[in-house]
């Protein structure tokens, strides 16, 4: 299949993740009142996983491949399967779970169709539909590639934005990994003095849908892989944010990735390539 006939499908492409996505939430949000318990860890004793991550995304991986069983599959716990179409599937089937797991309202399940490689870095994909659902929210975000963003089937277009970093509202997130968080709060130490302020919800899906949807005006974080941005990233590029690695010629990607309103992208970038400790882009 040509880039050229997926590229013509996008309506249905997106259509398919917002239901599977949609589907996987209601899982989850329905596991979440059966009760949970923490199944395994990841990169360190504070990143869990629980049964129901692993049966979302067995269940979203089930979906996808009997809707098109030549698409590849990239997911957060059960690894990679090449595409034969050219088209691959990035997902996570519970971003935020230990905010799930501490019955927090705050997580998602996201799905995004891409052209490329999404295990690649430097970033080597191109992000064609997203859908992220947060079930307890009530909040379904979508968007298609060249095509715009939705809330709850709304369009989402960024208005004004703020005048300067002083009053520009930043969200963030940390590593699991204690020594990382180290930098990154010396990054924070820095930045939270030339901003409004800065929040920190655990979810980098639904930070960066909070930028599309206005909610903050910018999030920056080091270290997220392709599931934890891939749909959410998305959403705000086609509200209207830009969407860069630390550089604006750069691709978002593992080593930073920053999405603001344009009135303040370039001075955040500035900002944090001043405050930004070496050891976090290695």
């Amino acid at each position: 299949m040509t880039d050229s006939s997926i590229r013509a499908q996008l309506p249905e492409l997106l259509a398919l993740a917002t239901e599977v996505a949609t589907e996987a939430a209601a899982l989850v949000e329905r596991r979440r009142r059966d009760g949970i318990s923490v199944a395994d860890t990841k990169s360190s004793s504070v990143d869990v996983v629980t049964e129901v991550d692993r049966e979302s995304e067995r269940f979203i991986r089930a979906r996808l491949a009997e809707a098109r069983p030549d698409d590849g599959f990239f997911g957060e716990e059960t690894g990679a399967a090449e595409s034969r179409s050219g088209l691959t599937w990035v997902v996570d089937p519970i971003d935020g779970t230990v905010n799930y797991l501490y019955g927090l309202q705050n997580y998602s399940v996201s799905i995004a169709g891409v052209l490329g490689d999404p295990g690649v870095e430097p970033t080597e994909f191109e992000i064609l539909v997203g859908a992220v659902v947060s079930p307890e929210l009530g909040d379904t975000f979508t968007a298609i590639a060249g095509g715009g963003a939705w809330l709850n089937g709304e369009p989402l277009v960024l208005g004004a934005g703020p005048a300067d970093l002083e009053r520009t509202l930043v969200a963030t997130g940390f590593s699991y990994r204690a020594e990382r968080r180290v930098m990154q709060a010396r990054t924070f130490e820095r930045v939270i003095g030339e901003v409004r302020d800065l929040r920190r919800l655990g979810v980098a899906s639904l930070d960066l849908c909070n930028v599309a949807a206005g909610r903050v005006d910018a999030y920056y974080e080091f270290g997220i892989n392709p599931w934890d941005f891939a749909g959410g990233a998305l959403v705000a590029r086609e509200a209207g944010a830009e969407v860069t690695g630390l550089r604006a010629d750069e691709r978002e990607g593992r080593r930073g990735l920053v999405a603001a309103h344009p009135a303040v992208a370039a001075q955040l970038r500035e900002l944090l390539a001043e405050a930004t400790d070496p050891g976090l882009l290695a």
